[in-house]
């Protein structure tokens, strides 16, 4: 699964970092940025308070 965030919901709280268990979304410009070391294993998915994050269809 690819993962997939919305850059206007994101405000950069970092919740999705601290949940990765691969480490690879990090906070650029205030954004989460995921590269391309992340499993799709939607832990972020789950955590995100904002629902900036999805699974990509």
């Amino acid at each position: 699964m690819t993962i997939t965030i919305d850059r206007t919901k994101c405000n950069g709280c970092g919740a999705c970092v601290d949940v990765c268990p691969v480490n690879a979304i990090k906070i650029e410009q205030k954004k989460a940025v995921v590269s391309e070391e992340c499993v799709g294993c939607g832990a972020c998915v789950n955590e995100c308070p904002n629902e900036a994050i999805a699974f990509q269809k």
